[in-house]
This record gives C-alpha cells, structure tokens and sequence, in this order.
C-alpha cells in the first residue's frame, strides 16, 4: 500500500498533537506531579514523578497497540479491523461523553505508585485506544504474496511501529504535560490553577469520537 506524503504527515501529526493533548489534560497525572514537588519542596521530586507518569503511560500505549502488531489477520483483514477499531473508539467517545464519572478505582492507588496509576488513567480514558486507528494507518499493510513469511516479516515491522508510536506519542505527552507542571510549579501556583483551569472531560469524549471517525475514514479510503 503506497501512502502520500500528505498522509504520512497527517498520521503521524496525529501521533504527536494526541500526545500533546494527553499531556494537557489533567485527567493524565501532570497536577500529580505538582503536588509532588510541592509536598517535598524540591523540583528533583516533580521530575521524579512525571518520570514515572510517562512510563506508566508508555506501558498503557504498548499494552493497546502490540496485540494489534501481532495480529496476523492484519495482513488479509486490515480494512475491516481498522473500521472496527475506528468505531470502537467513537464508541468509547460517545459512552464517556454520557457517563462523566471519573473511575472510582484510580483514587484507591496510593499517590506513590505512579507508574501503575498512569497506566491504569490512560486505559480508563481509553488513551490507548486513541492511538490505534492511527496506528493502524501507519502500518499500511499490503496483503500482496508470499504467505506465512510475509506475515512474519510484516509483523515485525508493526511491531517495530507500535514501539516507535507509543514512544513518540508518550514524549509528546511528557513534554507538555511537564511544561504545564513546571510552570504552575515554579510560576503560577495552585491559586492560579484553581481559577483559570477548565474541564476537558467534554473534549477528550469528542476528541476520542473525532479519532475513531477519522479512522474510519481513512480506512475507506484505502490509506
């Protein structure tokens, strides 16, 4: 499958400016962070934790995106899963645009371990799930010949990209996320926070139905 270099970039801006918005959404860990550094009063503890925010979001993006690498139905399937997988995730859109209950479970995670914590926020958001229908476009699979040895070769090259895309949309993600942090850290304060902030629990839902369609498009289209 050939792609132009329209979507490629389109692909793969997605990848990052989702990172960015997870980043910015508070739902993902930054304020977490903040009270970190301000419960030990130095800037080495907020570093610490959106550390380990970022590598419980890296793992959360991994456990999403490496079973669809190792799918081999990709190679004669890859149409109908990508459309499944857009709808799956407007499905969880809409269903988190209805239901604006956080998960009860995340506030029984000690603030300690923040690794477990952000893996268990980006699968509850569905964070994950945004990813994969983009990621999916990234793979451009073609069935073309070659039976069980093209499988396999494919296969290690979607395994290769689910890695390159978790990595790169969790740097994205840690960026702004740790921006935001340092700057009501060492700027603004929680005063500021507590006024200017906003809710971005409407946004993320439509985001996340907006991802699947464009998923779904895309899919249609044959890219």
């Amino acid at each position: 499958m050939e792609f132009d270099t329209s979507t490629v970039t389109a692909l793969w801006g997605g990848v990052i400016l989702s990172g960015l918005y997870h980043g910015v959404n508070p739902g993902m860990g930054w304020p977490l962070a903040v009270s970190a550094g301000l419960m030990e009063g130095r800037h080495s503890a907020m570093a610490k934790a959106i550390g380990a925010l970022a590598v419980g979001h890296l793992l959360a993006m991994l456990a999403i995106l490496l079973p669809f690498s190792m799918m081999t139905a990709l190679v004669n399937w890859q149409t109908e899963i990508r459309l499944a997988a857009g709808a799956l995730v407007a499905a969880v859109g809409v269903y988190l645009l209805i239901n604006r209950k956080h998960p009860r479970f995340l506030a029984r995670v000690h603030p300690t371990k923040l690794v477990l914590w952000s893996f268990l926020a980006a699968m509850a958001h569905g964070a994950g799930l945004m990813l994969v229908p983009i990621y999916l476009g990234i793979c451009g699979i073609d069935a073309g010949d070659g039976g069980h040895e093209a499988a396999r070769t494919l296969m290690g090259q979607n395994i290769a990209s689910a890695f390159f895309v978790a990595f790169a949309h969790t740097v994205a993600m840690t960026m702004a996320g740790g921006v935001i942090a340092v700057a009501i850290y060492s700027y603004f304060g929680l005063k500021f926070l507590s006024r200017t902030w906003f809710n971005l629990d409407v946004v993320w839902a439509l985001s996340l139905i907006t991802v699947g369609l464009f998923g779904i498009y895309y899919a249609l289209r044959g890219h």
